[in-house]
C-alpha cells in the first residue's frame, strides 16, 4: 500500500459456514499469508452449528469463532457484523481461497468516503470442464468484472458483487440496516447491496479483488446450486416485489420461463389434435431457436486454436438447463414463502 496509518483501518473478515470441513483449511491458510498489518485484521468464523470437523479445523488458527443460532447465511453475516470491531467488514465463503493482496486491493479502494461497498471478481479454483462452464458461460455462475466501474446505483444486469467477494463500509452498514434475514438461499447479499446504494454510497466492482472459488464439480450440485438462487429470488419478489431492480429482473426471468413453457405447450396440444404440420413446424423452431443461437454465439467467442470447441457444444444445453433451475427455484421460492406467511 501507499502508506499505513491512517490509510490502514482495521477490516474485519466475516466467513459464514455450516459443514465445510473439507474446504475451509484453504481458505484459512490463504488468510493467514494476507499482507496486511494483523494487529488491524480479525478473522471471524461464524459456524451455523457444524455436525462435522469445522470448528474443530478452525480452532488451529488465530481466529474468532462464534455459533449462529439462527438458520441462513445473512443471520451468519448479521452476527459476524455485530462481533466485528473493523471500519471494513470484507465477507467470503469457507469454499473461496484468497490471495496475499485481497485485503489491500480492497481497502485501496475505500480511501475515496463516498465508497460502501466493494465487489470483485470470483473465478475458478480448479481446472476441469464444469470450472471452466461456471467462468466462460453467457451468464456466469459467478461474477466476473473486466474492469473497474463505480454506479452510485444498480441498473445493470450482473453489475453486483458476489457474497463470497464483497466489503462493506461499517459506517455504511450502520446507516443502511444489517442484512435481511428472511433471504436464506440466494439474493440474500444483494438486496443488502440496493440498500447500501439507496442511502448515497457508491458501489466499486474490480477485477483487482478476486478470490479464487471452488465451483460445483457435478451437474446435479451446479443445478440445485442454480435452483436455489432462483429460489432466493422468489422470496426477494415476494418481499420487495417490483420495486427493487432485482425484483424487476427476476420478475423478467419468470415471465420469459412461463411464456416459453405456455407456448411450447400451446403448440404441442394443437399440433396433437389437429396434426397440421405448420403448427408442429412452429414448435420445432421453439424449441430448437433458443439453444442454435446460444451454439452459435459461443462458436463466435471461440477460436480453433483454443482447441476448445468441442465442449462447447455442451454449453448451450447447460445455459438451458440453468435456466429451467433457477424459474423454477422462483417459483418455490414464491408459494414456499407464501406459506410461511
Amino acid at each position: 500500500m501507499e502508506s499505513r496509518g491512517d490509510l490502514c483501518p482495521k477490516v474485519s473478515i466475516v466467513i459464514p459456514v455450516k459443514n465445510g470441513a473439507d474446504q475451509i483449511k484453504d481458505l484459512l491458510d490463504s488468510l493467514l499469508k494476507i499482507d496486511y498489518d494483523e494487529n488491524k485484521l480479525e478473522i471471524i468464523v461464524v459456524d451455523g452449528k457444524s455436525t462435522d470437523a469445522t470448528r474443530e479445523i478452525a480452532q488451529r488458527y488465530p481466529v474468532k469463532i462464534v455459533t449462529e443460532e439462527n438458520p441462513g447465511i445473512n443471520g451468519a453475516r448479521n452476527t459476524g457484523v455485530k462481533l466485528s470491531s473493523g471500519e471494513i467488514i470484507a465477507f467470503t465463503d469457507y469454499d473461496c481461497v484468497v490471495p496475499i493482496n485481497w485485503v489491500e486491493s480492497i481497502v485501496r479502494e475505500f480511501h475515496d468516503p463516498s465508497v460502501g461497498c466493494v465487489g470483485g471478481s470470483v473465478s475458478r479454483y480448479l481446472e476441469n470442464f464444469l470450472s471452466r462452464y461456471a467462468d466462460e458461460s453467457l451468464i456466469p455462475v459467478m461474477r466476473v468484472f473486466r474492469r473497474r466501474i463505480a454506479i452510485d446505483r444498480i441498473h445493470l444486469p450482473f453489475s453486483y458483487p458476489m457474497g463470497c467477494n464483497f466489503a462493506v463500509r461499517k459506517a455504511a452498514i450502520e446507516k443502511a440496516g444489517l442484512f435481511d434475514e428472511r433471504f436464506t438461499c440466494g439474493f440474500d447479499e444483494l438486496e443488502f447491496v440496493e440498500r447500501i446504494c439507496k442511502k448515497g454510497y457508491k458501489l466499486v466492482l474490480t477485477p483487482d479483488v478476486i478470490v479464487r472459488h471452488k465451483h460445483r464439480q457435478s451437474l446435479l450440485g451446479l443445478l440445485e446450486q442454480t435452483f436455489r438462487y432462483g429460489k432466493g429470488g422468489g422470496v426477494l419478489l415476494r418481499v420487495k416485489g417490483i420495486k427493487s431492480i432485482f425484483g424487476k429482473w427476476v420478475f423478467l426471468s419468470l415471465i420469459g420461463f412461463l411464456a416459453w413453457i405456455l407456448s411450447g405447450l400451446a403448440f404441442t396440444l394443437y399440433t396433437v389434435f389437429s396434426g397440421n404440420g405448420l403448427s408442429l413446424a412452429a414448435l420445432l423452431f421453439l424449441a430448437f431457436t433458443p439453444p442454435l443461437i446460444l451454439l452459435l454465439t459461443y462458436l463466435t467467442r471461440s477460436t480453433k486454436a483454443d482447441g476448445r470447441r468441442r465442449w462447447l457444444l455442451a454449453y448451450p444445453l447447460l445455459d438451458i438447463l440453468r435456466f429451467l433451475a433457477f424459474a423454477s427455484g422462483i417459483l418455490v421460492g414464491l408459494f414456499k414463502y407464501a406459506d410461511k406467511r
